[in-house]
């Protein structure tokens, strides 16, 4: 999947948009609208970004999980090496440990943007709209050229390669 990011100026260009990828089989699960303005995108009936793409919630998440089951692993074999529980326990400890690492990970996430639309968050403060589309790689000519003859006024901004979330990734804040 490759993920299309558009601005746009106000609701009504996003609003004939959405009709028109939704006549070219982009379904809801593969299009977003990101805007301060949340209640004209219900009014609207636009796929407003639920929490998962617009916080960090998820990398904060895996990151934590990650950390937490490598703490739990280290924590089990010493306790098993040394004869304080069996390999049961020390694998509960793991599992334990990578669970409350997801959550405690996925409470700081909650409250971060997500690292891939902070390139955008002036513009979205501004009052633009941020459309996202995933779409298959056969597909991205095909939606560039339908969004270009049809939408010009919807400028393309990025082409991610990849919609899933690094948990790795370390960008600066803008």
């Amino acid at each position: 999947m490759k993920r299309l990011y558009y601005l746009t100026q106000n609701i009504d260009s996003a609003d004939s948009i959405s009709s028109d990828l939704h006549a070219r089989g982009v379904n809801d699960w593969r299009f977003h609208i990101i805007s301060k303005n949340e209640s004209g995108l219900y009014n609207h009936h636009l796929h407003s970004a639920n929490v998962f793409y617009r916080t960090d919630i998820i990398r904060y998440g895996e990151r934590g999980a990650i950390i937490g089951s490598s703490i739990g692993l280290f924590i089990g074999l010493w306790l098993y090496f040394n004869g304080y529980a069996n390999l049961a326990a020390a694998m509960a400890l793991v599992v334990g440990f990578a669970f409350f690492g997801a959550w405690a990970g996925g409470l700081g996430g909650i409250s971060q943007e997500n690292y891939k639309l902070r390139r955008f968050h002036d513009d979205i403060s501004r009052g633009l709209y941020l459309i996202m589309v995933d779409v298959r790689a056969k597909d991205v000519n095909t939606i560039r050229f339908v969004m270009a003859e049809q939408h010009p006024e919807a400028v393309l901004q990025a082409l991610d390669n990849n919609t899933f979330n690094n948990p790795f990734a370390w960008q600066k804040a803008p």
